[in-house]
């Protein structure tokens, strides 16, 4: 009903009927759709539309975009201007080498999990202005999935370089981390554009960690600094997942009672929501 863009508090008797032609397709009837119906029908399309269209167009520049990164930073890797380590050798490179580990990670993962003695220098951070672009941007964002995967709005640090370069100099061996490997690639890039050529990246980002691999500060593991959002409320990510296959049943009942939780409240918001509505139209019968 929602589609046709009936107001939930309107009687049966103002809502337009609704017919079956010949065919078994569904129609309006003419006559007992008032042209403000009709209006707003066509309005509720268009806006849909409008909407479609910005998402492909969101996704296709997303995707270009990534394209043209990822071969900028294969190269870099294929060409030897920045080395590759696993979690385990960036691990050992700490402790026996002492090299540095930059952790470019947004604040939101930051705060879950960090190696120690790490330096944390963010390249995005979580976006917290509310000029119009930005609410706009986040607002496509979290209809996009951000409701149910967590990720915040993230900008770009314009300050990244220069914090960098005011911690360390140019020779420094550093190895650089995130929390999945793509936003450390983006700042290997950065740095050895701008002079540093000691450069590691952890492949595969702090997630392809096991916990005896780097010594963990924060009070959660490595793997789950990344997720949040319904996914995670819920334990419905494939980290989740892993996890609850090692811990077995009492690790599930958690979640499964979350869920049947977030379903007795959607019950009861439904039901609140039809009461009001009752009450209303007594209130306008009257």
């Amino acid at each position: 009903m929602e589609a046709l863009g009936f107001h939930p508090l309107l009687s049966i008797s103002q809502r337009p009927k609704i017919l079956k032609n010949v065919s078994g397709s569904t129609r309006l009837s003419n006559s007992s759709c008032p042209s403000f119906y009709t209006h707003k029908i066509k309005q509720n399309c268009r806006s849909d539309i409008r909407m479609q269209a910005v998402k492909e167009e969101y996704e296709l520049k997303q995707m270009k975009d990534m394209t043209a990164a990822r071969k900028r930073w294969e190269a870099l890797v294929r060409d030897g201007k920045v080395k590759v380590l696993t979690p385990r050798e960036a691990g050992y490179a700490i402790q026996l080498s002492s090299k540095t580990l930059l952790d470019v990670r947004p604040t939101t993962e930051r705060q879950k999990a960090w190696v120690k003695g790490s330096t944390w220098i963010p390249i995005f951070d979580v976006d917290n202005s509310f000029d119009a672009g930005t609410l706009s941007r986040k607002v496509t964002e979290f209809m996009m999935g951000g409701w149910w995967s967590g990720v915040p709005t993230l900008s770009y640090d314009k300050q990244f370089l220069t914090k960098v370069l005011e911690k360390f100099p140019k020779d420094t061996d550093l190895i650089v981390a995130c929390q999945k490997g793509l936003r450390s690639l983006a700042a290997c890039e950065l740095l050895y554009n701008a002079g540093y050529e000691n450069l590691f990246w952890v492949q595969g980002g702090l997630e392809a960690a096991e916990e005896e691999d780097l010594e963990r500060e924060g009070p959660q593991p490595f793997k789950f600094a990344g997720i949040g959002g319904l996914s995670e409320y819920l334990g419905w990510t494939d980290q989740q997942r892993a996890a609850a296959a090692k811990e077995g049943w009492g690790y599930r009942l958690v979640y499964s009672a979350r869920l049947v939780g977030l379903f007795l409240a959607a019950d009861a918001l439904f039901i609140g929501a039809q009461q009001v509505g009752r009450y209303l139209q007594d209130l306008r019968s009257h």
